[in-house]
């Protein structure tokens, strides 16, 4: 693991398209008493604001999309579904919507804990396929990492003090894929979804 310095916030304050990107192989860590939950990021999908009919941000600031309009590198976190939270990261200058939804990680530290969030278990023996129903969909990674609004809402992921982080290892995919986003009804064809090519840990495949 890198020494836990997070991404500033420069590294946020910019196009959501470039964040996704160069968030692409960067690592989420939630830091706990005694434990260290972390995982690479694989996959994420850029929301541009109120120009784009598929963010959240699109019908203006609201009390509850709040964290998209800044300042850059808050966590928002939403319910969907009646059953599950997706965690996002705010981009652009404080006052301008965008973010970046986080799709699939790929499990590095603390997978044990993980698996007992999501009600599972994991040892040796386990194969691919169930270690990519850790973190593999946004609903997967946040009930790993414990990650739900009322706890992690507008957390500020650049704080040295905060305990859910992001940072960089130096890692660096070899390839990045883009596709258009998943799971949406509005803005379908639009080329947002980033992947790291080949990753066996990416939602869809």
């Amino acid at each position: 693991m890198p020494a836990l310095v997070p991404l500033p916030r420069d590294f946020y304050s910019r196009d959501p398209r470039l964040v996704s990107r160069d968030l692409l192989g960067k690592i989420l860590v939630r830091r706990r008493p005694r434990k260290l939950l972390a995982a690479r990021i694989v996959e994420v999908e850029a929301y541009l604001g109120q120009d784009d009919p598929a963010a959240h941000s699109a019908c203006g600031r609201t009390p509850r999309n709040a964290a998209l309009f800044g300042p850059p590198g808050h966590s928002y976190v939403y319910f969907i579904y009646g059953n599950h939270f997706c965690f996002n990261v705010s981009c652009l200058p404080d006052g301008e919507a965008g973010g970046v939804l986080f799709r699939a990680l790929e499990p590095l530290m603390g997978i044990e804990e993980m698996a007992k969030e999501r009600g599972m278990s994991v040892d040796r023996e386990s194969g691919m396929s169930t270690l990519r129903k850790l973190t593999s969909g946004p609903g997967r990674l946040a009930q790993a990492f414990g990650i739900t609004r009322e706890y992690d809402n507008e957390k500020d992921l650049t704080s040295i003090r905060s305990n859910l982080i992001i940072v960089d290892d130096a890692f660096r995919p070899r390839r990045v894929e883009i596709t258009p986003r998943i799971g949406i009804t509005k803005a379908v064809a639009h080329p947002l979804r980033y992947v790291i090519a080949g990753n066996k840990f990416v939602s869809k495949l």
